[in-house]
């Protein structure tokens, strides 16, 4: 199914994919603006406060996956259709650059509309000192632990988007996005696409310039490169070991 998916939108037109792509990058970027909100009061403790901001975060996959939309961290599995030389290399180079095109335009815009809607004053203010600590530790990271997170998660997205392909039902393919996006996010893994809200963002609200632009593009190549290893490698890469490179389907192998 992921080789045909894989298929499909190597051949979408451009306008469809950029339009989805665009779609994609609002939904992820809705999802990290709950999150910020809720972690905003951090009275239940550590790790229960992001636990409930993983949970929220987890409606920017949920949009993605249920409404349909093109998100190039989930697009990175494409690389079983291109393994199995179903598509080429150029397909995959297109659909990934469209698709983070568009998922930046997506996200960009969605932080114009956020900022003009005054979100950032929520809580007394308080939603505002909460995204620019977020953004700050963001363009804060050694290069080293940010292309690390973004491997880890983009293993944990790639995975839930996996999962909700064995979804029947809408419960289903939620419920099997659910718990990997909100672990990745409750233990700090980066996103490239959601970092180009809560960076931007960030800067937007950045009264005193305490935010670097270096610090911020560096982040968000740094973690791209790394969602790309997570997704193609961890999880593309391995099922495709584990059941396509023989050139046929094996059925019934399952845990």
């Amino acid at each position: 199914m992921v080789e045909q998916v894989g298929v499909a939108k190597a051949q979408t037109d451009t306008v469809t994919l950029i339009a989805l792509a665009v779609l994609a990058g609002a939904f992820i970027s809705l999802g990290a603006l709950f999150f910020i909100v809720v972690v905003t009061d951090p009275r239940l403790g550590f790790g229960v406060t992001r636990l409930l901001g993983g949970l929220s975060f987890s409606l920017g996959l949920v949009l993605v996956v249920v409404g349909g939309a093109e998100l190039f961290t989930g697009n990175n599995l494409l690389a079983m259709a291109w393994a199995s030389g179903l598509i080429s290399t150029r397909d995959v180079i297109r659909n990934w650059l469209l698709a983070y095109i568009g998922n930046v335009i997506g996200c960009l815009a969605t932080v114009l509309l956020v900022a003009w809607a005054n979100s950032a004053s929520l809580g007394g203010g308080t939603v505002g000192e909460t995204a620019m600590q977020i953004a700050r530790a963001k363009a804060g990271l050694p290069f080293g632990e940010a292309f690390a997170r973004g491997i880890l998660c983009n293993a944990l997205v790639c995975l839930g988007v996996w999962l909700a392909m064995g979804g029947r039902s809408v419960a289903d393919k939620i419920l099997a996005v659910l718990f990997p996006i909100t672990a990745f996010v409750a233990i700090g893994f980066e996103h490239s696409i959601a970092n180009w809200f809560f960076l931007p963002f960030g800067w937007v609200i950045d009264t005193q310039g305490t935010l670097s632009l270096a610090g911020i593009a560096g982040n968000l190549i740094v973690v791209s490169a790394g969602n790309i290893v997570g997704g193609t490698l961890l999880v593309a890469g391995v099922y495709w070991v584990a059941y396509l490179r023989s050139g046929r389907k094996r059925e019934g192998q399952s845990l």
